[in-house]
């Protein structure tokens, strides 16, 4: 007897929701509750008077289940829409990330070699170290901070994803 496996895969969801105390715990509950972990969140106002938020959740689940947690999302009372970025087809996703680094000499100038390569900008610098700002896709950060982990890595702090689909339309 086979049974058949569902795969995880990636998924980016943009949901938009009334800014009101507790909407972000709800949400996240809908996702601890199955089991699941969010990889990254991020939330902003995107009203000029405050009063809507947009929710960007990357998380992995078979499609299965993502169209379950799509459904239960819709159903919560304060969200307006909830878009799966992924499914949706093409889109845009960024991550920005602040990274310590600290060193001398060779390791100083190959930082800023490195750096120059990555398009990180130098926001802060001490005789002993430098902060850099780097943004991109995941897998451009998460190389830039690897190869500053070979140079003197102190500190990294990221953002989460941030992500827009392509074309005319509205997520």
């Amino acid at each position: 007897m086979h049974i058949k496996q569902e795969l995880n895969e990636r998924h980016t969801l943009a949901v938009v929701v009334d800014n009101e105390p507790g909407i972000l715990a709800r949400i996240a509950g809908l996702f601890t509750a199955r089991g699941y972990n969010i990889e990254s969140l991020t939330v902003s106002e995107i009203t000029e008077d405050k009063a809507v938020s947009r929710i960007t959740i990357v998380t992995s689940a078979s499609p299965h289940v993502m169209e379950q947690i799509i459904a239960q999302l819709d159903r919560l009372v304060p969200v307006h829409k909830v878009t799966d970025l992924t499914v949706l087809g093409p889109h845009v996703e960024r991550e920005l990330a602040l990274v310590k680094v600290a060193g001398t000499g060779d390791h100083r100038i190959e930082a800023l070699r490195l750096a120059e390569v990555y398009r990180a900008h130098v926001l802060d610098a001490t005789i002993s170290s430098f902060v850099f700002e780097v943004t991109g896709g995941r897998d451009k950060i998460d190389k830039f901070v690897e190869l500053m982990g070979e140079l003197g890595l102190v500190e990294v702090a990221r953002t989460g994803v941030v992500a827009i689909s392509r074309g005319r339309e509205a997520a």
